[in-house]
């Protein structure tokens, strides 16, 4: 019996990495760095685990930590001991495996629905894929292909989907930036908002914010993938974080289904950072601005702190500045160049007349109350907001609403 057609992909893309360089060594340091690194241990998954925000993007719960325990219980060779996530080679207990072997099972029942059903199913084959390539790292070929599986399994849902989602090319630097607009309707052209996640994160991994959040306020959502990753993988991660997202903006009255006179931005961590960067530059250009546990200035310059970070984060960070060989001394002193009271946005007596909304969950080391208060400080209708949620789970809930509540009424205005 012939093979389904995601299937047969899964072993072309897959059938020369058997090999494949793991993970967390993938990218090269100093000698000296690494003794700092050695000196931070205590972790048993090389993997920020990030269960609750999976689970609310719509990974199942059951199946995730089914998954994580496969992984644990591998007796296969890890490239380091101590982290349980380091299973060399493309097989069972490596982590892009167990994750893409779990997408598949969800790709092959969407191929045998039709419509919403179908839809729904891909959307999440989509974001399995994309948890296989976390974090992302530059170079790692099974994380690649990973994005390859995930932008598939969205565009296969697109077309089974009662909403509509067009995928727009922005034409920037002679290249082209790929984004997704997500509509409810097409009658008449709707509030858009152009959201981004982290630096570990892909914009397909955003389909639960629109459907549940977004279209039920009949707003369109526009995403693309922060600079060094994704669909953006082109352009290294810069000072002008917001480049992309710029060129976006300015590009939104070729898109006939949006009102470009209505529009806000929105990120999450980093996505955060860049949306209120955006806000300062392009005031005349959007309503609101909404940013979740974003890195504004604190931790950025705050080197000590950033040297004790996992060695997951740090390596995302040298990955997205195109690091050939890592100084963690030199790229945590690097980080203060994006802080944005550094920058000089969130200094001085000039504030933005864009609505800003900063949102951190409490006692969040990337996000603290202070740089929240700072950027709502900056702001001639701004409000920063710490949540006191006891589970981040029912942080994001909590934060989601505040958050599409405040651009609502933004949106009137």
């Amino acid at each position: 019996m012939p093979q389904p057609e995601s299937e047969n992909l899964s072993v072309k893309l897959f059938k020369n990495h058997k090999q494949a360089l793991e993970t967390s060594g993938l990218v090269p340091y100093l000698p000296s760095s690494l003794e700092q690194l050695e000196q931070s241990g205590g972790r048993t998954w090389y993997r920020e685990l990030r269960r609750p925000q999976w689970i609310w993007q719509g990974v199942d719960a059951i199946e995730l930590e089914s998954i994580l325990a496969r992984i644990a219980n591998s007796q296969k060779h890890r490239s380091r001991d101590e982290w349980l996530d380091t299973v060399s080679g493309y097989h069972s207990g490596n982590w892009a495996y167990e994750w893409i072997h779990a997408g598949m099972e969800h790709q092959k029942t969407a191929s045998e629905l039709d419509g919403d059903e179908a839809a729904e199913a891909y959307f999440k084959a989509s974001l399995y894929f994309s948890v296989a390539g976390y974090p992302h790292i530059k170079g790692d070929n099974l994380a690649i292909q990973s994005q390859v599986l995930a932008s598939q399994a969205y565009d296969m849902a697109a077309k089974q989907t009662s909403h509509r989602v067009e995928k727009i090319l922005v034409p920037y630097q002679g290249r082209k930036i790929t984004c997704y607009l997500h509509l409810p309707n097409t009658e008449k052209p709707l509030p858009v908002v152009i959201v981004s996640g982290g630096m570990d994160s892909l914009q397909t991994d955003m389909w639960r914010l629109y459907r549940d959040f977004l279209a039920p306020n009949n707003m369109a959502m526009l995403t693309l993938d922060m600079p060094s990753i994704g669909h953006s993988s082109h352009w290294p991660l810069g000072e002008d974080s917001s480049c992309l997202h710029q060129a976006v903006l300015n590009y939104l009255p070729n898109i006939p289904w949006v009102d470009r006179f209505h529009a806000a931005v929105m990120g999450f961590r980093f996505g955060g950072n860049v949306a209120l960067r955006l806000s300062f530059l392009e005031p005349s250009r959007l309503k609101a601005c909404v940013a979740l546990g974003a890195p504004v200035h604190q931790i950025l310059t705050n080197s000590a702190r950033l040297k004790t970070m996992p060695k997951m984060y740090l390596d995302v960070l040298a990955s997205r500045l195109a690091k050939q060989v890592v100084d963690i001394n030199s790229l945590t002193s690097q980080m203060q160049a994006w802080s944005l009271k550094n920058q000089g946005f969130l200094s001085g007596g000039r504030k933005t007349s864009v609505s800003v909304l900063a949102i951190g969950l409490k006692d969040d080391p990337v996000s603290p109350k202070s740089d929240n208060k700072l950027a709502a400080l900056f702001s001639k209708y701004g409000k920063g907001v710490e949540l006191n949620s006891k589970t981040l789970h029912s942080g994001y809930e909590e934060a989601l609403k505040q958050m599409i509540e405040w651009i609502k009424e933004e949106m009137k205005q």
